[in-house]
């Protein structure tokens, strides 16, 4: 394929691939064999050129999330073209379950092992990316009330564009949920990074556990990339994570078939891309700390991580974080995502900055639509009253 058309497509009635698309023309297709080489090939190219990174779309980690859950949601996965090459990807789904409600809406799909809903968008079209989607569901709202995103990160350039748009064409929206969850980002070195972080206090109490732990055995870390030892190292991790409250909450990753599948497909494929980093603290050669990280320059974020409860007492995941803050000293890593809920007790200890990622309603259709969406606005938004008892 020639390069300079390399992202020019041919598209049949199921969308993809279909003949080159008018130049200047902006589309969205529905894209429904995303493994076929020329797509993956743009895919690629679209992730580099992404004006944020978001590894839950890239398809090493997508397309394994299809393949469990996609034909049961109805997932589709919509590309847009802007003058012929492929500059947008986001999986949206319809739905009426509405955070417990019954609500017919459209929205970008995540599951629950999914952190970011930020769509990937070529730096440079993130307000045309937008204005598109949003008028191609003013087109096509079928039954949907309105459009939602879910986990945008609040002060990313998408975003932006978003708001930019929103503004200029005066469109109903609000801010429906959001969380601020923890955040590692500086150009301080690891050691500086901890000192400002932890009290001296503290840091003597993770020295006095590491000094435990060396006594109980030879303690040693990794740091791994690549596949040497990739299929062992993940099936040992999901050992780990399941001898923990996660598994006897029948939550941990080999609980159930599908994010097992997850996770040895996704872990099995990043290391191509480039993704994927992997640390353990080992006591004796036995994994009692481990981490997943997927680096996605300038970003990274910290996917999975499990610890051997029997060794609490040593705050093995703490110790094996402050191998982690290695992140700061990257040359390709600005910042890092810890993919934790807001005020995890641990690692909100360690990382002292807070991404805001924001969920969004957004008004789509014709004026009868966005009318009912604005007596939702209302409901939503509307001032709560104190929920305190006197006595």
């Amino acid at each position: 394929m020639d390069m300079a058309r390399a992202d020019s497509f041919r598209t049949g009635t199921k969308g993809y691939p279909p003949t080159a698309l008018p130049h200047g023309e902006l589309r969205f297709l529905t894209v429904d064999d995303l493994r076929q080489p020329a797509f993956l090939a743009a895919w690629g190219r679209l992730v580099r050129n992404a004006a944020e990174p978001n590894p839950f779309f890239e398809p090493w980690f997508l397309i394994p999330s299809l393949d469990q859950w996609g034909a049961a949601e109805r997932v589709l996965v919509k590309a847009w073209f802007h003058e012929g090459r492929l500059a947008g990807l986001l999986p949206v789904v319809r739905s009426a379950d509405y955070y417990s409600h019954i609500i017919t809406h459209a929205k970008g799909w995540l599951h629950a092992n999914a952190f970011c809903g930020v769509p990937l968008v070529s730096a440079g079209h993130e307000q045309a990316f937008w204005r598109d989607l949003l008028a191609h569901f003013d087109r096509r709202p079928r039954r949907a009330l309105f459009w939602h995103l879910p986990l945008i990160p609040a002060d990313g350039p998408v975003n932006a564009a978003l708001e930019q748009v929103l503004a200029a064409r005066r469109r109903a929206h609000y801010t429906v949920a959001e969380e601020n969850r923890a955040f590692l980002t500086g150009s301080s070195t690891a050691v500086t990074y901890l000192e400002a972080a932890m009290s001296a206090k503290k840091r003597k109490e993770l020295r006095r556990q590491h000094n435990r732990l060396t006594e109980a055995g030879t303690l040693t870390f990794e740091r791994l990339e690549g596949t040497v030892g990739l299929a062992d190292w993940t099936a040992e991790f999901l050992a780990l994570e399941a001898a923990g409250w996660k598994g006897k909450a029948r939550s941990a990753l080999a609980s159930a078939p599908e994010t097992r599948a997850l996770f040895e497909q996704t872990l099995a494929g990043a290391p191509e891309a480039g993704r994927l980093e992997r640390l353990a603290l080992r006591l004796d050669g036995r994994a009692i700390a481990m981490l997943v990280n997927f680096i996605t320059p300038p970003g990274a974020y910290s996917f999975k991580t499990a610890f051997d409860e029997d060794y609490a007492r040593f705050s093995p995941g703490m110790l094996l974080q402050l191998e982690n803050l290695a992140l700061l000293e990257r040359p390709d890593v600005q910042w890092a995502d810890s993919c934790a809920v807001e005020g995890h007790p641990m690692i909100e200890r360690l990382w002292r900055d807070g991404r805001r990622m924001v969920s969004r309603n957004i008004a789509i259709g014709g004026w009868p639509r966005r009318a009912a969406f604005r007596l939702l606005m209302a409901y939503e938004t509307r001032p709560r009253k104190s929920q305190e008892t006197t006595a």
